[in-house]
């Protein structure tokens, strides 16, 4: 049985060709993704036994999708065979000053039809020691967001350990719950929270005045935000924050910080990133390096680093899945970032 579990929906994605706007030309690039799906893959490459719990339809899509995680070494048993449709999001990739787009096409997939009582958490969980979700797929559904609730709290009581990318996405919250109606509720039970600037103050309602397109971030304001969700969520023991400054479509900063409760505030080093192939997945990326980090390092700046070194990696690569392995975000970390060729 997995050890590191995700939670949530796989999607077809549909993305134009190259920087092309949508239908430039007929034609669609179409491979899978979606932010939980996208952890267990990234955990899978860096080693470890990681599986995937959602519903996809039996149907040829649905088996794709599956043969897909398959294919990547995630543990696909707890996938539950349901529903009619497979949950799609369309992307037009942005250059320059034009950024990227991404439309949602979710409503009635097989993951959003599902309530509680629907998954068997006691086995799913048994022989489990990480469960990672997000603040997706309880955007998706009433129904949703009572499985996601329902999913933690019986992680908690497995003995689990909860990680949660807050991930706001607002397109998504239509069905008559505001964000942190819902997610203050299921934070409660995470041990790990990993967010940006806007999805502690959207999906929580923490605001802190940070202005991610005015040059240098003030990292004092990062840190006082940290101190604040640790001082709301009493059970959480570590909160991590991405620090992506946006130049443009093609050229971000990219760093993070990490607060353990009682411990210090943590900065990592910054990534100057240009020429960006695809920056969706990179929070994705972010959290399963952090969790991989928080397991393999008794360092916590080490952990960090392994996890601002491996999202930075996922810039460089098309697609959802940050296909990278342990060894060449080491590489990064140490230094080696010239991009010379290995022969």
């Amino acid at each position: 049985m997995a050890e590191y579990l995700s939670f949530g929906e796989i999607m077809l994605r549909l993305k134009t060709p190259g920087n092309e706007r949508f239908f430039q030309s007929p034609a669609f690039e179409a491979t899978f993704g979606g932010g939980e799906a996208n952890v267990a893959v990234a955990l899978s490459n860096y080693g470890l036994n990681s599986g995937f719990v959602s519903a996809l339809p039996a149907n040829d899509v649905g088996e794709c999708a599956i043969g897909e995680l398959r294919r990547f070494g995630v543990d696909t048993s707890h996938v539950r065979r349901s529903g009619d449709r497979v949950g799609i999001y369309f992307l037009e990739t942005g250059a320059n000053q034009r950024p990227s787009k991404v439309i949602y096409d979710r409503a009635h997939s097989a993951i959003s039809e599902c309530r509680p009582g629907d998954f068997d958490w006691a086995e799913i969980f048994d022989g489990a020691k990480w469960l990672h979700i997000t603040g997706i797929t309880p955007a998706l559904t009433q129904a949703s967001a009572d499985l996601s609730i329902e999913c933690v709290q019986a992680a908690k009581a497995a003995g689990v350990t909860v990680s949660c990318d807050f991930n706001y996405r607002g397109k998504l919250w239509k069905y008559g719950k505001t964000a942190p109606e819902v997610m203050t509720e299921l934070v409660k039970h995470v041990d790990v929270g990993i967010a940006n600037e806007e999805d502690c103050q959207k999906s929580l309602g923490i605001s802190v005045d940070v202005d991610v397109e005015a040059g240098e971030l003030d990292t004092r304001k990062y840190e006082a935000l940290s101190e604040k969700v640790l001082e709301l969520y009493p059970d959480m023991t570590t909160i991590a924050i991405t620090l992506r400054e946006s130049m443009s479509a093609d050229r971000n900063g990219w760093s993070a910080c990490l607060r353990e409760r009682g411990g210090d505030f943590r900065l990592s080093r910054r990534y100057e990133i240009t020429d960006i192939v695809d920056r969706v997945g990179g929070g994705d990326s972010f959290a399963s390096a952090l969790i991989y980090g928080l397991n393999a390092y008794q360092d916590r700046q080490q952990s960090l680093e392994f996890a601002v070194a491996g999202s930075c990696l996922k810039h460089s690569i098309l697609g959802d899945f940050n296909r990278v392995s342990v060894a060449e975000v080491e590489k990064l970390m140490a230094g080696d970032g010239s991009g010379r060729v290995q022969r």
